[in-house]
């Protein structure tokens, strides 16, 4: 891999920036690899910055159809400071059901002031909602 990557250290992670190549971004589950290889995936994110020459898609209307086999709605349970975290499997849906599940009054992005009052919000309200994640798609990243 040609790209460069930094990083900045967030209590025991270090939340890591990565710079693709056009290369390097056209087959982004390889690079995924070289960056879980150089220990990304250790804090759980990181930042990827694609190259100045990339354009993100105009339009989601073609993957609307694509299946998320199988949602995980993640679940804390717990009191007095213990909990326990789980992921519980939600029935099969497509790009466009999560789209309206994800838009509708329950899960849509509550009103905010800035992102860190956003941040605030969501850990307030974890115990209380669990998310639904629609996770392992990789067909949608790139295409």
């Amino acid at each position: 891999m040609k790209s460069e990557h930094s990083g900045i250290k967030k209590r025991s992670s270090i939340i890591m920036t990565f710079h693709p190549t056009m290369e390097d971004f056209s087959d982004f589950n390889k690079y995924i690899a070289y960056m879980e290889s150089q220990g990304a995936h250790r804090a759980g994110l990181a930042k990827v910055i694609p190259p100045k020459e990339w354009r993100a898609r105009q339009s989601y209307d073609d993957i609307r159809d694509i299946l998320i086999a199988t949602p995980l709605q993640q679940v804390v349970s717990g009191k007095e400071g213990v909990f326990t975290q789980y992921h519980k499997k939600k029935k099969a849906m497509t790009v466009g059901e999560y789209h309206l599940l994800a838009n509708s009054e329950k899960y849509r992005t509550p009103p905010h002031l800035n992102f860190e009052d956003l941040e605030r919000k969501y850990w307030k309200n974890r115990l209380y909602d669990s998310p639904i994640y629609g996770a392992d798609i990789s067909e949608l990243v790139l295409h």
